[in-house]
């Protein structure tokens, strides 16, 4: 399994720092969160510093903003705003030589059942068209399952599953978010998985904490081929790769 890590854990550092820090503790991956600064629009913008990512042999994705957007809103406006940042993000990924983006499946904020239903239609209406974009530029669109709530879209393997069939796009599987499913063994059965985000929790809760802390059932991840493991603590980064690689042996 090739293994990397968001740099979430790592907020705030250089492009150059990610990718030493890559280099130095031996990951194969990187996945940047493409919030506050490294926001795409703002570094297409500047274009400066961009050829670094050539200068390294770590494979690197995006995780396109989601904060503050949603590809299933009610409003035109806020859906015109998420499409334009992923097709951003992609353009991003295209001239920086990424193989592949993440994005959010949306969210509703009135737990009714018609308004889900619209929010369904509004959001794969959305993500077709980025996914359209990210085939002209050949970069991958994965769409990413959320944790097990009603407001979120993607919080079962049927719902994920729809999801990737309507809009063509691939899938990001992140575990931490099925372990809060009675089921989170079914995600390991879509098509078109692209890679997966690895974290633990108590089952209930999204928590992000350390594989081996919480009940994911470490079995599910034999045989993945591309796991990036989302922490907030990079010390947590590196004892969850150490499991990993005392599991693969």
């Amino acid at each position: 399994m090739k293994i990397g890590f968001s740099t979430l854990a790592l907020f705030m550092k250089s492009f150059e720092d990610f990718l030493d820090t890559a280099t130095a503790d031996g990951f194969d991956l990187v996945e940047i969160l493409c919030e506050g600064p490294y926001w795409p629009r703002n570094i297409l913008s500047q274009a400066e510093g961009l050829d670094v990512f050539a200068s390294y042999d770590v494979d690197v994705f995006l995780h396109a903003p989601t904060i503050d957007l949603n590809p299933a809103s009610m409003n035109q406006g806020i859906r015109d705003e998420t499409l334009r940042q992923i097709k951003e993000t992609l353009d991003l990924a295209s001239k920086i030589g990424a193989e592949a983006i993440t994005t959010h499946p949306g969210v509703i904020h009135r737990l009714e059942d018609r308004i889900r239903e619209m929010g369904k239609h509004f959001a794969i209406e959305t993500l077709k068209k980025a996914n359209q974009y990210a085939e002209d530029l050949g970069v991958i669109l994965s769409v990413e399952n959320m944790p097990h709530r009603y407001a979120y879209f993607c919080n079962t393997a049927q719902e994920h599953s729809y999801f990737l069939d309507q809009c063509g796009c691939h899938a990001t599987v992140d575990l931490g978010h099925a372990n809060t499913t009675n089921h989170p063994g079914s995600f390991l059965k879509l098509e078109k998985i692209y890679y997966y985000h690895l974290s633990d929790n108590n089952g209930e809760k999204d928590q992000h904490v350390a594989l081996g802390e919480g009940t994911l059932d470490l079995s599910l991840i034999n045989g993945i081929e591309r796991g990036i493991i989302e922490l907030n603590n990079y010390d947590d980064v590196l004892k969850s790769r150490n499991l990993l690689l005392n599991l693969s042996k």
